[in-house]
Formats: structure tokens, C-alpha cells, sequence
């Protein structure tokens, strides 16, 4: 049985159960639950759903868009084929000061990988993406916009800070990704991936969703086990590895849901 799964859909349960409705700026309401957390350790067991498909690929794609390329050009994703923020483009073809723009004007990743190699026991390793002068300028204010790294025991530990999160579509694929970014990072810095917590402020289902999530849940005594993550052990920098150095293994999942993204 996978983790991911049980508190995943325990989750959706708790929010057609006892969710709050909302009214939002998307017109699409929505039930939602505030301050929700999930935490995982790395070390067991690679969090991803098998009650239905997640796009991997993609969400690595994003990720290494985010934090190796630390670009806001969304022609570079468009180019691998990734058209999830095709919704927020400008006329730059840009997402504005978003994202990996915000990771890129403070050199953070080599921040981070600097500290965890040479003081890992420094309670301030953190990196950011909601830099408030910058908010007016950005197309979509970002949803993941903190993490907080820890190291214990040779352990790297890492907590996901998500302002507001649909969790039929947004959570797994965030979810996944930033597991694997806690995977890369450690093994670039000589850590063992060690537990990852996913904090979200407002996890929400819009009402377009329900049926969608209802058959998810119909599926909850038939999950499959967790795939493994295989990341290519030779790599040493952060800034070499690519879509094809991150894999998962034996992945076994139900179809995918078709549901609605609201913009």
C-alpha cells in the first residue's frame, strides 16, 4: 500500500467531509481546509500517487526549470513539450519575476548547496520565491513559494511551504517534485534524503472537481505499491542533471482523472 496514497485520499475525504465552502477569485468555488500538513520520510518510500496517473516527467521538467535553469521563460518548457504554464504567459513569453527569476536574483540554490556542505547545522538555510517587491510584476504570485532545509543525523530535511494548494491536480504533482528535489540536493552534498513535510495553507477542491475525486476515492483499497526513484549516481553537480538522469522505477498506477484546472 502506498503512504502517499492513504494520507493523500485521507485528505480528500477530510475536505468533502468538513471542508469550508469558498467563494475565490477563479469564479469556480471551492471547499477548502486551511493549514493542512503531510509529512514523508524519503527514506521508505518515494511519494507519488498509484490511485491515479501523475505526470512526472513533467513536474521534474518544471522543477529543474525552476531551480537549475532558474529561468521564467516559458518557451524552454513549451520546447520539452511542458505546457502547464502556457494560462500565464505575458507578451514576453515570460512568466514575469516569477518563480526561477526569484531563485536566480539571489543565487539560492548555490546558497543553499554552499551551506549544507560547509555549516550544515545552520538554522537559517531557506530559500524563497515571494519577494514582495517584486509580486506586482509577476503573472501567477507562486503557490510553493518557501522551503525549509534542515540536516539531522546526516539526514536531509526539507519543508514545503504552499500557500494555497488544489489538491486534486496541484498537490501530487507538487508533492513529487519537490520529494525529488530533496533527493537531488542531498546527493550533491553528501546527505541521505531524509523527511520531507508538505505544508499547505489552503488545500482546496473546486466544486468541478468533486466528481472527479469521488472516484479517486472509490479506488482507495486498490493502490499499488510505490514506484522507486532512480537518480543517476554519477552525477555530482546540481546544475548536470536533466530529465533523463531522474526516473521512476516500476511505477504501476490507475488512469488518469480528467478534471478542470481554474485560472
Amino acid at each position: 500500500m502506498s503512504l502517499y496514497d492513504k494520507k493523500y485520499l485521507s485528505l480528500v475525504d477530510d475536505i468533502l467531509e468538513n471542508g469550508y465552502y469558498d467563494n475565490n477569485r477563479t469564479g469556480m468555488p471551492t471547499y477548502k481546509l486551511p493549514h493542512q500538513i503531510m509529512q514523508f520520510n524519503l527514506q521508505k518510500e518515494f511519494p507519488i500517487l498509484t490511485t491515479k496517473f501523475v505526470a512526472f516527467k513533467t513536474a521534474v521538467k518544471e522543477m529543474l526549470w525552476i531551480y537549475k535553469d532558474q529561468s521564467n521563460d516559458v518557451t524552454k518548457l513549451q520546447a520539452q513539450n511542458v505546457h502547464i504554464w502556457d494560462e500565464w504567459v505575458d507578451d514576453n513569453n515570460t512568466i514575469g519575476r516569477g518563480y526561477g527569476y526569484q531563485i536566480k536574483k539571489f543565487n539560492q540554490i548555490d546558497k543553499l548547496i554552499e551551506t549544507l556542505k560547509t555549516n550544515p547545522q545552520d538554522r537559517r538555510m531557506l530559500m524563497t520565491m515571494w519577494n514582495i517587491e517584486d509580486l506586482p510584476h509577476m503573472t501567477l504570485q507562486p503557490c510553493c513559494f518557501m522551503t525549509m532545509w534542515d540536516v539531522t543525523d546526516g539526514n536531509l530535511n526539507c519543508m514545503l511551504i504552499q500557500r494555497s494548494g488544489d489538491v486534486p491536480l496541484g498537490i501530487p504533482f507538487n508533492t513529487s517534485q519537490y520529494a525529488v528535489l530533496v533527493h537531488l540536493i542531498a546527493q550533491v552534498t553528501g546527505l541521505k534524503p531524509g523527511l520531507f513535510t508538505h505544508v499547505i495553507n489552503n488545500a482546496h477542491i473546486y466544486e468541478n472537481q468533486i466528481e472527479g475525486m469521488k472516484l479517486q476515492l472509490t479506488r482507495a483499497n486498490d493502490e499499488y505499491i510505490a514506484p522507486k526513484l532512480w537518480i543517476n549516481p554519477e552525477i555530482t553537480n546540481f546544475y548536470d542533471f536533466t530529465p533523463e538522469d531522474i526516473k521512476l522505477e516500476d511505477y504501476k498506477y490507475h488512469p488518469s482523472i480528467k478534471m478542470e484546472v481554474s485560472v
